[in-house]
């Protein structure tokens, strides 16, 4: 079995895959106070209450964007589970090639999920991830990534909101009836979410603009599902993307190919 933990600012995701299938996800905060150790326990806990045993998982592949957690759960694999991960960096076989000016710059989640989209959808391609920021990348039909955008992501701007006034509250990130909003609830989520969309239907449209018209959109991260329904213009929303791209790249570089 293969374990893929993608680090992120918020939140990690972590996947089993047996026989080149996900058979089990989970998320947990992101905490760059937890030791190894305790990270160890959590993940133990997660894994055993599944039912899968510690001792089938001889592989391990990490993508992160928060450093110190790097450090921890390479540790970790190598002194719980008697592997040593690979870890998505600068010399990572990808299966594509990237177009940026500072190719080290790019985050590796950002990578990974470039990789799996072109892998599994084909370019062109303009991937939206919608996790603590809001990032939209895009990858031609010649495998190539060309880079992208960033914006803060909904999450974010709605604790801003909360946390920087002294009297609009937090609310249910769900769209309500009208954009006009006629009570502070509405109002907030129609900003959150019809700006959102919008914001998000916006930049899909630029980047089709220049990629390609004939450019599939996909969506992957924690608000997907909460925003396609809005955005109305994704073709494919896959929140496991990163994950299954974590297990292409690590079969990638064994030498073999995926099938």
């Amino acid at each position: 079995m293969l374990l893929a933990i993608d680090v992120g600012n918020t939140n990690i995701s972590i996947g089993i895959f047996k026989s080149r299938d996900l058979i089990n996800t989970w998320r947990i905060s992101t905490d760059v106070s937890k030791t190894t150790d305790e990270y160890a326990t959590l993940l133990r806990q997660i894994i055993l209450d599944s039912g899968i045993e510690l001792s089938k998982i001889q592989q391990a592949c990490i993508c992160s964007v928060v450093p110190p957690i790097t450090a921890t759960f390479e540790l970790l694999c190598k002194k719980y589970l008697d592997i040593s991960p690979l870890i998505v960096g600068a010399g990572t076989k990808t299966g594509i090639k990237v177009i940026y000016d500072r190719p080290q710059d790019v985050g590796a989640d950002r990578i990974v999920d470039a990789a799996a989209a072109n892998f599994i959808y084909g370019g062109p391609c303009i991937i939206v991830d919608l996790g603590t920021a809001t990032v939209f990348d895009a990858i031609n039909d010649s495998n190539e990534y060309l880079g992208g955008a960033i914006a803060p992501g909904m999450i974010v701007s709605a604790n801003s909101l909360y946390n920087s006034t002294s009297q609009l509250k937090r609310v249910e990130l769900q769209a309500p009836e009208y954009a006009i909003g006629k009570n502070t609830t509405n109002s907030i989520q129609s900003g959150l979410m019809f700006g959102y969309a919008d914001l998000i239907k916006g930049m899909i449209k630029r980047f089709k603009k220049e990629l390609g018209s004939e450019s599939k959109v996909i969506a992957t991260g924690g608000l997907a599902k909460v925003l396609e329904k809005e955005v109305g213009i994704i073709d494919e929303v896959n929140i496991d993307l990163t994950l299954k791209g974590l297990e292409m790249i690590f079969y990638l570089n064994l030498g073999r190919t995926h099938s």
